[in-house]
Formats: C-alpha cells, structure tokens, sequence
C-alpha cells in the first residue's frame, strides 16, 4: 500500500502525450492513489489500470466533463464510493489539468468558442475543486493544484489566444483568492504556468510557428511532461506545505517577472 496514504484526483490525465499522464505517472511512482477522471471514460479507465499495474497503487479511472455541474458530482460521488469501500485512500490532492485552446483570431471570435474555452478551462477548475475541497478541509491536509499558462502571464502567443489567455488568467485570479480564503484549513492552493511543452496540443503546428517558440525560449528548447509533472510532484507533496496563493512559471525563462 502506498506511504502518503491518499489519492490524487487529476482531470485530463489520458492524452499519450500529456502533462496529465505524465503527472499521474509522477504521483504513482511517489505512492499516490491515483483518481483519472477525463472526457473519454474508456481512455480513463485504460490508463488507470496501465498505472496500476505498473506502479502497484489503487488506481480508479471515471468519466468527467468538467464544464458540467452534474457530470463533476457524478465523478466525485464515483471517487467517493471507492474511498467508501476501501479501494482508494481519502482523496489529498485535486490537479486540474483539463483545458482546451482555439488558434482563432479575436475578431473571427463567437460567444460559443469564448464560453466554452471559458467553460472547460475555468468554470472546470472552480467545479473540480469545489467538489472534492470539503474533505480536504475536513481532514486538515490537502493540495489543489491549477493548470494555468505562460499565455496568461504575458497576454497570449503562438498557441494563446484571447479566450484561452483570458481563462488562463482568471484561473491565476482563483488561486490566490482560494488560498488566501482557506489558508488556515491545512489546504493549499497553488498554479503552474507552463511555457511551450513537447505535449500532443502541437501535434500539426506549422514550421513558422515552431520558430517562433524556439526563438523566445532562452533555455533554447521546449519543456518535457517530466519536467512539468516534477514540478507538480513537488506542489502536491509534504515540502510544499508553506507554499500556498503562488504561481510557479515553467517556461525555460520565455517570461520572467
């Protein structure tokens, strides 16, 4: 049975080729239950039995859409009757990974593609958190940790468009405003803000636009699953406990501030 005797709960955690996966892999391998919930429930329940196979922690993977109130109550209730039944540790970490982006220009905008980026990227992470926060607070001891971006520290780029770089903002705006309104409960509340990453969202991205990230990144290169999910390792475990309210930039020094 795993050491830290609790479960991480991450949205978005299926794509092959995601920070999600990788994070889960990463927290897994520290002896974290592991809680998948994502839009495409098979993909969920594949990658929860790939982990648990291969690290030997209770792994549970569950159907999600984050943009939607009842799907999330249906999910945690889900996540709830496993810890009810002794197959997961209490739930001690929230990663909310799930998002979506447009490469769509703000004029050519419509109020459907600003909602619903809007929506899954935003409404997603307060619902997910809301959801499973009481029993953090309840328990003393918890980490929810935001998916934001370098798009929302520097006002968009290559892939970071208005919707998706207004929602990335406000995700940095609930953070702070969470963590500073639970700082007392034993819960922090923190972000990461990554750069450019070697994930499948540029999967069809144009030379020019490769370019133009090779070319803002001192460090000279794009970031790994690995070295994001470390990060998030590091936000969800013990050494972390007085970090809370603070956005940790992962961009190979893209933005600096």
């Amino acid at each position: 049975m795993n050491q830290i005797q609790r479960t991480a709960v991450l949205t978005g955690a299926t794509s092959p080729q995601g920070i999600g996966i990788e994070t889960a892999r990463h927290l897994a391998r520290e002896g974290w239950g592991i809680a998948i919930l994502d839009l495409d429930h098979s993909a969920s329940e594949r990658v929860a039995a790939e982990i648990a196979e291969e690290f030997g922690v209770p792994a549970f993977g569950h159907e999600i859409d984050v943009a939607d109130e009842s799907s999330v109550a249906t999910a945690q209730a889900a996540v709830a009757a496993r810890v009810a039944a002794g197959e997961l540790p209490p739930a001690g970490a929230v990663v909310n990974i799930a998002g979506i982006t447009s490469p769509v220009d703000f004029l050519d905008t419509t109020l459907d593609i600003w909602n619903k980026i809007m929506n899954v990227n935003a409404t997603g992470t307060y619902l997910v958190t809301k959801a499973f926060l009481p029993e953090m607070i309840e328990s003393g001891w918890g980490r929810v940790i935001n998916m934001s971006s370098v798009s929302a520290q520097r006002g968009g780029g290559v892939f970071g468009k208005v919707p998706y770089s207004s929602a990335k903002a406000a995700i940095l705006g609930f953070t702070k405003a969470l963590a500073r309104e639970i700082s007392a409960s034993g819960v922090t509340v923190n972000a990461i803000a990554p750069g450019a990453v070697d994930t499948n969202i540029r999967v069809g991205s144009t030379d020019e636009q490769e370019a133009a990230i090779a070319a803002g990144i001192p460090i000279g290169r794009t970031a790994t699953t690995g070295e994001v999910a470390s990060v998030i390792g590091f936000l969800a475990s013990e050494g972390a406990s007085y970090l809370t309210g603070t956005t940790i930039d992962i961009n190979g020094g893209s933005h600096m501030h």
